[in-house]
């Protein structure tokens, strides 16, 4: 963990008025520890289980986003104590969010995922399965969840132009999304595309919230 890189990380960051989340999954206490005392207060996970220990051990003033493939069976135990779960990567994972927020009585804020990379492993919404999503859905059957924007993540390639292209499409339709679902709402205002490998690219695409790892902490164990 070097705390310069991460000051350096900041500053990149500043001038876009992204917000950095620092995927902690696989690294120790210490090491996040470490960059919680130099200011990070956001932090990522991909596993229920890890993110509910780390959240028991850690300040409590650890924002804690869910960010990897959440499983239905799993809701129950990450609602309560995440900030954000980006991925909601269905209807059925939605549905089953809105219930257990009614049920745990809280809110629940959550982004929906997009799928825009070439590989069919990647989840998500299509284009037209999100567009579906919001014409079939009444704000009260949000119930307790809240839609804050979306998360996408593009194709692994080294085709810079594809994955600008990728990331510039989300950017597309989130806008178009918030001016015609969320007119009336607010709170329509988070696009979280990029990590280590192409940060920078989804930074130029209209990112406002990237999600950094190995180029913090190091090479995962």
């Amino acid at each position: 963990m070097d705390i310069n890189t991460y000051q350096e990380l900041l500053k990149e960051l500043e001038p876009y008025g992204a917000d950095l989340i620092a995927v902690s999954k696989n690294q120790g206490i210490g090491a996040i520890m470490e960059i919680y005392q130099a200011g990070q207060r956001m932090f990522g996970e991909n596993k229920v289980q890890e993110l509910m220990g780390k959240q028991a051990q850690l300040p409590h003033d650890i924002a804690w986003h869910m960010i990897g493939h959440l499983q239905r069976n799993k809701v129950k135990f990450v609602a309560p104590c995440t900030t954000l779960i980006q991925g909601v990567d269905s209807q059925r994972l939605f549905d089953e969010l809105a219930r257990q927020a009614v049920r745990q009585e809280r809110k629940v804020e959550i982004l929906l995922q997009v799928h825009i990379a070439t590989e069919e492993s990647k989840f998500g919404f299509s284009e037209v399965e999100l567009q579906a999503f919001f014409e079939g859905i009444t704000l009260a059957e949000w119930g307790n969840v809240v839609i804050r924007g979306l998360m996408g993540m593009a194709s692994n390639t080294a085709d810079q132009a594809q994955v600008y292209r990728e990331f510039k499409g989300l950017h597309a339709l989130y806008e178009r999304m918030g001016r015609d679902f969320f007119a009336g709402i607010g709170g329509f205002s988070i696009l979280s595309m990029g990590m280590s490998g192409d940060y920078r690219i989804a930074l130029d695409a209209g990112s406002n919230m990237v999600r950094v790892g190995s180029r913090l902490f190091g090479p995962r164990g």
